[in-house]
Formats: C-alpha cells, sequence, structure tokens
C-alpha cells in the first residue's frame, strides 16, 4: 500500500486519522502501531516477519548497551546481525550471481542459491532507522527506550516506513510520548500531503510515463534527442515522485502531530554536485555522513584516507538504493566528482558564472541518473552514448521527437522545471508575510490558495480513481 493508491486515499486514512481525533490520548499510540502494521502487511504480506523479528532483537540490543561493560562489542553484534539481514535478503542474488559468473569464466564448479531471495518492503529503511539507534544509545545521544511498544512504533509509524525519511529515535524520542496535534498542524500538515499527492500523481507518474517509454526502446531505435527527453523526464520523475513521497510523509506525521526533518531542499537549483547532495535525501546523505564517514575518519585523516573515505561511502550509498553494478557506479560517479571538487576544479568551478556552474551540476546529475534508470549496465553505457549521438544507425528516426514531446508532456515539464525551484514557494507564502492592513488581500490570497489546494486534491484523487499509470520508484528499496 502507497500513499497514491485508492485502498490508502479513500479507506485507510480517512479511517485512521478519524479514529484517531475521537479516541482518547492515551489510546493514540496503540492505534497508530496497529495502523502501521496493517499498513506493512498489506504490502509485505509472506515477510512481515522480518521486520518484527528486527524490532525484537533491536530492542534487546539497546537493553543490552545500556547494562553491559563492554558496549562497543554489543554494539558490533548488534550491527553485524542487522547488516547480515539486510545482505541476505537483498544482496544475495547480486553476490550469487556475480559468484557464478566468475566461477563459470575460471571453469570452477558454483552451486548457486537454488531460489530467488525476496526483498522485504522498506528493509534498506528500518535497518538504518535501527543501527542510528543503537549506535546513538551506545554513543549517549540518546537514552534507551524501555516500552517495547513506543519503540515498534518508532520503527512501524506507517508515514516513513517505506520510504522514509530516515528519522533518528533521538529526534521524536520524546514526541512519542507527549505531542499535540492542534488545528495548525492539521491544517499545515494537510497542505503539505496535497502538495506532496500532486507532485506524485499529477507531475512525478506523468514524466514517468515518458521516461518508461523512452528507456524501453532499443538502442538502435532511440535518437540522440529522444533519449534527452527521456532523460530530462526521468531527472524531474524520481524528483518529484521522492520529494513528493517525503512531503506527503513530512505531512501525515505533522496531522498526528510528529516534526521531523525535512528531506529535500530544492536540490537541483545546486551549483555543484556538492551543494546537491547537501539538498538530495537530505536524510539519507546526513546519516551516513555521521555513521559512516565520520567514524571512518571523515575529513581529520590524510588526504588520501580522506578521498578513500569519500568513495567508499558514496559506493555504499549507491549500493544502498540497490543490489546491482548499476547502482554501484552511480554512487562512485558522485564520488568522483565530489573529489574533483575538493580540487583546483572546485576553485575554478566557482569563478564561473553561476548559469555554468549551474548546468555543470545538472550535466553531472543527469548522466548520474542514466546508470540509476538504466536495468543494467551495458543499458546505461548504451543509452549515454545515444545521448551524445555516439553509434546511431539509420532505425534511430523510427520514434521521431513529437511523439514524445507532445504538448502535453511539455507543459507537464515546463510546470516541473519550475516546481523544482523556489520560485513556487516563495510566491505562495509572500503574501501571508503581509501587514495587517491588508487583510483584505490576505483573506484573498488564503481563498486562492484553498482552491488551488482543492483542485490538486481532486485531480490527483481523480487519476488515482482511474488507475491511471502510478509506479514508485523508492517502493523498492
Amino acid at each position: 500500500m502507497v500513499f497514491s493508491s485508492p485502498l490508502f486515499l479513500f479507506l485507510f486514512l480517512p479511517l485512521v486519522l478519524w479514529l484517531y481525533f475521537i479516541i482518547p490520548v492515551k489510546s493514540k499510540n496503540y492505534l497508530i502501531l496497529f495502523a502501521s502494521c496493517l499498513f506493512y502487511i498489506f504490502g509485505e504480506i509472506k515477510y512481515w516477519w522480518i521486520i518484527v523479528l528486527s524490532i525484537l532483537i533491536n530492542y534487546l540490543f539497546s537493553i543490552a548497551i545500556t547494562i553491559a561493560k563492554n558496549k562497543y562489542f554489543i554494539l558490533s553484534i548488534g550491527i553485524t546481525v542487522n547488516l547480515s539481514i539486510l545482505v541476505w535478503f537483498k544482496y544475495a542474488n547480486f553476490i550469487d550471481h556475480n559468484l557464478s559468473e566468475l566461477f563459470n569464466f575460471l571453469d570452477i564448479k558454483y552451486v548457486p542459491i537454488q531460489h530467488h531471495i525476496h526483498l522485504p518492503l522498506g528493509i534498506s529503511f528500518f535497518t538504518f532507522h535501527v543501527i542510528s539507534y543503537l549506535i546513538d544509545i551506545k554513543r549517549g545521544n540518546a537514552v534507551v527506550q524501555k516500552r517495547l511498544t513506543d519503540f515498534a512504533l518508532y520503527i512501524l509509524l506507517f508515514p516513513q516506513l517505506i520510504a522514509g525519511p530516515i528519522i533518528r529515535y533521538k529526534d521524536i524520542a520524546n514526541q512519542l510520548t507527549v505531542r499535540v496535534s492542534t488545528g495548525d498542524d492539521f491544517a499545515i500538515g494537510f497542505q503539505r500531503f496535497v502538495i506532496g499527492l500532486g507532485k506524485k500523481v499529477l507531475l512525478a507518474n506523468p514524466l514517468g510515463d515518458t521516461a518508461d517509454s523512452i528507456f524501453s526502446l532499443t538502442t538502435s531505435t532511440r535518437s540522440a534527442s529522444v533519449a534527452w527527453i527521456g532523460i530530462v523526464s526521468y531527472t524531474f520523475q524520481i524528483y518529484f515522485d521522492f520529494s513528493g513521497y517525503s512531503d506527503m510523509a513530512i505531512g501525515l506525521m505533522r496531522i498526528l502531530g510528529f516534526r521531523i526533518m525535512e528531506n529535500f531542499d530544492y536540490p537541483y537549483v545546486s551549483r555543484s554536485v556538492r551543494e546537491f547532495w547537501r539538498r538530495w535525501h537530505i536524510s539519507l546523505s546526513s546519516w551516513f555522513r555521521d555513521y559512516v564517514y565520520i567514524p571512518m575518519g571523515g575529513n581529520r585523516c590524510g588526504k588520501i584516507r580522506n578521498h578513500i573515505n569519500l568513495l567508499v561511502v558514496f559506493i555504499l550509498c549507491g549500493l544502498w538504493h540497490g543490489a546491482s553494478w548499476s547502482f554501484l557506479i552511480w554512487g562512485l560517479w558522485h564520488g568522483v566528482f565530489l573529489l574533483l571538487e575538493r580540487t583546483k576544479l572546485g576553485n575554478n568551478l566557482a569563478r564561473l558564472p553561476q548559469l555554468v556552474q549551474h548546468g555543470y551540476a545538472m550535466f553531472v546529475v543527469m548522466i548520474g541518473w542514466v546508470f540509476f534508470r538504466a536495468d543494467d549496465l551495458s543499458l546505461a553505457v548504451g543509452y549515454i552514448k545515444t545521448l551524445f549521438g555516439l553509434g546511431l544507425t539509420v532505425r534511430a528516426n523510427i520514434y521521431p521527437f513529437p511523439r514524445f514531446l507532445d504538448n502535453f508532456t511539455a507543459l507537464v515539464i515546463t510546470i516541473a522545471i519550475i516546481g523544482s525551484t523556489p520560485f513556487g514557494r516563495n510566491l505562495w507564502g509572500h503574501h501571508d508575510l503581509m501587514a495587517d492592513s491588508l487583510y483584505d488581500v490576505k483573506l484573498t490570497w488564503s481563498s486562492v490558495q484553498s482552491i488551488l489546494m482543492l483542485v490538486i486534491l481532486l485531480l490527483s484523487a481523480g487519476f488515482v480513481a482511474a488507475g491511471t499509470y502510478n509506479p514508485f520508484i523508492y517502493f523498492r528499496f
């Protein structure tokens, strides 16, 4: 079950919110916990026990860390167990396939895994949640949660369960027991949810349809211009898909009385790869910084060691997204450019006009998205060649440019370009800052905002109800 599904929008969410606001305060956590369990089981009906096992063992590990003399030893076991579970379910097939290829090449007998190992829903996210929790307990940055139900709620909170943001326990520990959801919280949260839903359904979905159509073409039938439409469409699809989901998660958490961190800060306005990663998937990049990069030595060690640390972190970041060489190369691609920006290239880049800096950053990011989107490495390389007009055949013009960039797609891309900048946010909030003497203008603008929210909600609900193209990229992570 995802936020943009009819079951969630028209049944699950209204019912949960109605019950949440009529039951006693002491029962609210139990309701959310029960609703979160149902939410997860609907999406992971066969392997739901994995997350239950994770909750139980990490609850015990956290208690053990607080009472053990050798806290580092218990923490090491806890991290090892969690990573072992993640590696088995997420990477075993990938490792098995590559070992099979290697052994065949060496003409050595190899017995592969006899069945495909299923990837449990949201395992990458809840594994990172529990690891950060254990580390913070050991560091003394968080107080252990002795109530199993409250710890389970932290892991299972349905707004962030399957796609984040990655919330650290210390940031919401107090909110698990004491929180207030006011009328303003509901209004702000609902508005944020609607904006996220609109991003997902009205922008990401149609752009995704275009991107999928182009990426599914064979290399011999895809022209350079069509390939650029495909990667531009995917660039905006993945942003509005994931940032839209984060908006919906943040909005739902706000309705329930929780305040959590922002996950995106207009990454496509960046003028460097370094800035991009300060703005993109903030909860993930900050997680790797605090729990991997800094413990490895960060920038406190020698230059060579620092460069190795950075590359390792981004290789891990790529593999976190998926078990394939394409994801690994995507992470390495960003890591290499981050290293280059620490050299004279970064200093020279900073002297260039802002438009050139922005063009450089977007070029690097978009080429990286090819590796992220392509099904395998060979397809990614073939697609990049097509982007630059290499290896084109006579059949490359079999699908004309206007077939993919019709008026509707052009309109959606235009809105996406504007929506990926702070322009809309600034315009949206500008009139709210007016003086009281302009109350009538404020009231009028407030009415416009309400009408716009209603239009976005109705259009989104209509598209969802009609069963239009509705994938979710991060659902598989």
